[in-house]
């Protein structure tokens, strides 16, 4: 997936969902047709230019992360000058005793093996933007420790006392209920609040029926020329096919089915016979039926990738941990 340049230095003119759409790189997959779509751009647009810390909750694969680099890309902070960073950190990727060092930084001396001192992520954002992906994964601690960030817009490194002021950003992506985190007390209600006072929704791919054929004909365009294959055309029976399955995967399924169907295809017109058997027999009502369907879907990439945890999990989205989670869940270990 290509990423937007965030060393453009004019702020684009965009006074609606479709201008801001068309100011973001050609090649990004943030299409909206729907109705729930248009609405979510046109939020976007009045968020980017100010400097509110935002949440933005969605499913695994919905383009969460893709939303967060839009509104970085229409900010007035990633069109100053030559541009301004956009970070990342995964908080469910990395072990609880490496997150604080990663988004704080060290001083040389502050534990064992810190033989110099290291810049964390909030530093190397500048005033550009920080994403913190699956934020309900923070310890309490460094929970804590970002609420300072977030009142004080201050922070010190790992073994500092110096305090460092914070201009980038801040954004926080989940796909879990934070409530019910805070509920089981294993998320900071004061965090929360915080976190919670400019929500972004992105709605999973089954609920924008709209969106699909198009998505699915501009990745189709995308990936047959990644794969140097002949573009094929996406017949009605497979469009009609995808727009009546569930998507537990959203997005990010969406594309990886079309991806096998351009690898092996010819070229020609995409039947909805190409398509894998559980997403051509469409779509049923009911949670059970969602939770089937994501069943196949992990056991499908598991599949492909003859048990590998880590490039599954890499697939899907989603940590290696979550999908040990589901694989127990669904019997599949």
């Amino acid at each position: 997936m290509s990423r937007p340049d965030s060393t453009r230095s004019a702020r684009p003119a965009a006074s609606s969902a479709a201008s801001a759409l068309q100011a973001f790189d050609s090649k990004q997959l943030f299409v909206a047709h729907d109705p729930k779509s248009r609405k979510l751009l046109e939020q976007v647009e009045k968020v980017a230019p100010t400097t509110a810390t935002l949440l933005i909750r969605g499913e695994s694969g919905t383009g969460k992360d893709l939303l967060a680099e839009l509104i970085h890309f229409l900010s007035s902070s990633a069109n100053r000058g030559a541009g301004e960073p956009f970070v990342k950190i995964d908080c469910a990727s990395l072990p609880h005793e490496l997150v604080e060092s990663e988004l704080f930084g060290y001083e040389k001396g502050a534990f064992t093996g810190a033989t110099e001192m290291k810049r964390g992520r909030l530093e190397l954002a500048g005033a550009g933007t920080l994403v913190l992906d699956e934020i309900a994964a923070l310890s309490m601690p460094a929970q804590a420790k970002l609420l300072r960030v977030i009142e004080e817009r201050k922070f010190d490194r790992l073994g500092g006392s110096k305090p460092i002021t914070v201009e980038a950003r801040l954004i926080a992506l989940t796909n879990i209920d934070l409530e019910h985190a805070v509920a089981r007390k294993t998320f900071r209600e004061d965090l929360y609040y915080r976190l919670n006072v400019v929500p972004l929704t992105v709605t999973p791919l089954r609920e924008r029926p709209a969106d699909i054929a198009p998505l699915a004909e501009h990745l189709v365009a995308q990936l047959a020329e990644v794969h140097r294959k002949p573009k094929p055309a996406l017949s009605a029976a497979a469009a009609r096919a995808l727009e009546q399955y569930a998507f537990p995967g959203n997005v990010r399924e969406l594309r990886n089915i079309l991806e096998r169907a351009v690898v092996y295809g010819s070229g020609g017109e995409l039947q909805a016979e190409d398509l894998p058997a559980h997403v051509a027999g469409g779509r049923a009502g009911g949670k059970q039926t969602l939770e089937q369907r994501e069943r196949a879907y992990i056991a499908e990439v598991l599949e492909f990738t003859r048990g590998k945890k880590s490039q599954a999990a890499a697939i899907l989205g989603i940590s290696r941990k979550t999908l040990l989670e589901k694989r127990k869940r669904y019997g599949l270990d």
